[in-house]
C-alpha cells in the first residue's frame, strides 16, 4: 500500500464524517443485518441513501478513503468505496481491500463503486475468479457483471477470457446467484456473447456437479426467453 502523508484539512473531513455517521446510526437496521449474516467490526446500521448524501459532501480523495477503509466501521468502508479517486487506485489496494473483505454487501460495495471505474478492472476481475477465497471468488464474479453492465464500449473479446474460468466456481452453492445474475449480464451484451453462454451453460449441464447443473439449467432457461 502507498504511504501518503497525513494532511489536517483531510483528517478534519475525516472526524467529521465520522460524527454523521453517529448521528444517523439506527440500532434496529444493525440488529436486523446481523441476523441475516451481515457481520461487521462495527455497524452503526446507516441507511445506503444517507451514506450516498454524506459523500456528496466531500470531493473525492484517496486519502480521506484510506483514513475511511482503515476505521473498519461498515459506514467508513462503503464511503471509501463512495469517496476514493479511481485513477489514484493501485492493483495491492485492491488485493489487499477485498482479500480482507467481511461480507457480500461490502463486496458489491467496493465492485459497484470503485473496483468497476479503474483500469485494472478486468485483470483483477479474472485474477479473483481463480482465487482461493469464497468472498475473493464473489467479488469476481460481481464486477465481472458490473464491466458488463457499465463498459458500453467494450469488445466481446474482452469478456471471452471468462468462459476460460468460470466452471469450477459453477460448482459452489454459494456463488449461485451472483454468477446467475453476473453471466447473464455478459449474455444481453450482444447476439455472439448470447452464443457463447447458451453453449457454456449447456456444458454446465454435463457436469458432474449437481449445483453446475442446475445452475446450466437456470441460465438456459433465461437465456431461451429472451
Amino acid at each position: 500500500m502507498d504511504i501518503l502523508i497525513d494532511d489536517p484539512a483531510i483528517e478534519q473531513q475525516f472526524r467529521e464524517i465520522l460524527a454523521l455517521i453517529r448521528l444517523r446510526k439506527n440500532g434496529e437496521t444493525s440488529a436486523q443485518m446481523k441476523k441475516m449474516g451481515l457481520e461487521y467490526k462495527l455497524n452503526w446500521g446507516v441507511s445506503l441513501m444517507h451514506l450516498k448524501e454524506i459523500a456528496a459532501r466531500y470531493e473525492p480523495n484517496h486519502l480521506l478513503a484510506l483514513k475511511l477503509w482503515n476505521k473498519k466501521w461498515r459506514e467508513a468502508m462503503i464511503l471509501a468505496s463512495l469517496l476514493d479517486v479511481p485513477d489514484e487506485v493501485t492493483e495491492e489496494q485492491m488485493d489487499y481491500w477485498t482479500k480482507s473483505l467481511e461480507n457480500t454487501e461490502l463486496a458489491e460495495m467496493l465492485s459497484a463503486n470503485l473496483w468497476v471505474k479503474t483500469k485494472f478492472a478486468y485483470a483483477k476481475s479474472l485474477e479473483w475468479i481463480v482465487g482461493k477465497k469464497y468472498l475473493v471468488h464473489y467479488t469476481g464474479l460481481h464486477l465481472m457483471g458490473r464491466l458488463a453492465m457499465t463498459d458500453k464500449k467494450a469488445i466481446d473479446e474482452m469478456f471471452e477470457p471468462y468462459f476460460e474460468v468460470l466452471t469450477p466456481l459453477a460448482k459452489d452453492p454459494q456463488l449461485k446467484h451472483v454468477f446467475y445474475r453476473s453471466f447473464l449480464l455478459i449474455a444481453r451484451r450482444s447476439e455472439n456473447l448470447h452464443r457463447q453462454c447458451t453453449a457454456f451453460a449447456e456444458s454446465l449441464g454435463r457436469s458432474e456437479s449437481e449445483s453446475a447443473r442446475e445452475l446450466g439449467r437456470m441460465i438456459l432457461e433465461e437465456l431461451a426467453a429472451r
